[in-house]
């Protein structure tokens, strides 16, 4: 699958940019590239053969609008809006909102995202393709994510569990956590009746193969994957724990350390992240743009 050229860029003129690849489990750095500016065909290109090749991508320095962040990210494919659309950015319905920020007592964004190892929106038939995350204020400590390669993870899995696990399907719901972080944070809002009807549970894949790549990844994480489908809960529960667990080892993971106006755009289909957390005294803001993807096979 190419890429969708949404945004007219013929007559943009090319840019002078570096990819630096990190040394670890997966990311590299682009620095030098000014997406305030139009992004020629060339230079997206090249961009999106660095996400495909790196799966997290780090753009340094990004002074851009949000509605310069929804053109960039729709370039990508169709937009995703979030189930609470409370917290979506006004006048940009795409933008979601995270922060742990309240204004006139009410939460503004939504302060608790990611505080289970998950991929985005892995809930609904057409899963995330990829998230951008834009800082838009940090604090002084704390506020990491975390990224864990979902392609080493499979490829290091024991091949007795490999091949137990390639027919497998599992339930992914967004209900799966949802209360018990409400019980956590007042600030989490209680989901209304069309909400609910809006992520009913799908079924995915245990082992998505990458449909641009064609790598194969693990495609289950502790925050919406309830259950694999036609086996006994017990061993469902084994399965699933065993996966859990080595899907997140230290070998496989990016620890991101937030810069000023850093914009993170990671790969959902190869990649799972979690947020470290926040000190509640400390603010922190970003503005999330989701990209809609493929069913998984």
């Amino acid at each position: 699958m190419e890429a969708v050229l949404n945004s007219p860029a013929s007559d943009a003129r090319a840019q002078s940019f570096e990819i630096r690849p990190f040394d670890g489990a997966v990311g590299a750095e682009i620095v030098g590239l000014d997406l305030a500016q139009p992004v020629s065909t060339e230079d997206f290109q090249r961009v999106h053969r660095a996400h495909l090749e790196h799966h997290v991508l780090v753009f340094r320095d990004q002074h851009i609008t949000p509605a310069q962040q929804v053109d960039f990210s729709r370039r990508f494919g169709p937009l995703q809006i979030h189930v609470l659309h409370q917290f979506a950015l006004p006048d940009h319905p795409e933008v979601l909102i995270v922060s742990n920020i309240r204004e006139n007592g009410q939460p503004i964004g939504l302060g608790d995202a990611g505080h289970f190892w998950h991929s985005d929106i892995s809930y609904v038939d057409k899963p995330s393709l990829g998230s951008f995350l834009h800082a838009q204020e940090l604090p002084e400590e704390g506020g990491d994510t975390l990224f864990a390669n979902q392609h080493t993870a499979y490829d290091a899995l024991p091949a007795e569990l490999r091949k137990a696990i390639a027919p497998l399907r599992a339930e992914h719901s967004y209900l799966a956590k949802y209360e018990e972080l409400r019980s956590r944070s007042p600030w989490r809002p209680k989901l209304s009746q069309e909400q609910i009807d809006q992520v009913r549970p799908v079924v995915h894949p245990v082992v998505r193969t990458h449909p641009e790549s064609g790598r194969k990844a693990l495609f289950v994480s502790e925050h919406f994957t309830t259950r694999i489908v036609d086996v006994p809960e017990d061993e469902s529960r084994q399965i699933l724990a065993e996966l859990f667990d080595l899907s997140t080892r230290p070998e496989h993971v990016y620890r991101h350390v937030w810069q000023a106006r850093d914009m993170v755009f990671w790969d959902n289909r190869a990649v799972m992240h979690v947020a470290a957390g926040t000190p509640d005294h400390l603010r922190r803001k970003l503005y999330r743009t989701t990209i809609e993807g493929d069913a998984p096979f």
